[in-house]
């Protein structure tokens, strides 16, 4: 497997998994009664955001450390499949954007607004991150 492609894959499961982290800590303080916008949200929104970037820069740093020839190595393929990746990735990024100025324009709660920017950035990694891994393990055309 390609270095890069190890790359996407930690950045796939950690988007993934770092989200369901946050959903069971939300959800499960909205099991109590309470309505779910009125759940605290930010504290756990943060800490799962920060230790996801915290787990995937730790798991970078172990795979180049267990093959530090591969580590700088990135030729003209895996440019073009980070290209296409982060390409499709956007696309939901700026659903979550429109989505979200929509939702402050009609004056929604905080708590749907900023759960809908960081649905959006999940969603991203991982379009982005499937459409990587199936170009790395199927090919890709470019026009």
């Amino acid at each position: 497997m390609a270095f890069q492609e190890k790359r996407t894959w930690i950045a796939a499961v950690v988007a993934i998994g770092g989200y369901a982290v946050y959903l069971a800590v939300v959800l499960g303080r909205a099991g109590d009664g309470v309505p779910l916008a009125e759940v605290p949200y930010v504290a756990p929104m943060l800490w799962t955001i920060g230790v996801s970037i915290a787990v995937s820069i730790a798991l970078n740093i172990a795979v180049a450390f267990a093959s530090p020839e591969d580590a700088n190595t990135k030729d003209q393929r895996d440019r073009e499949i980070t290209q296409i990746g982060e390409y499709a990735g956007q696309s939901f990024l700026v659903i979550g954007a429109v989505t979200a100025l929509a939702l402050s324009m009609a004056e929604v709660d905080h708590f749907w607004i900023s759960n809908t920017i960081y649905l959006g950035f999940v969603l991203s990694a991982v379009l982005g991150s499937a459409v990587k891994v199936s170009a790395y393990r199927r090919g890709f055309q470019t026009s």
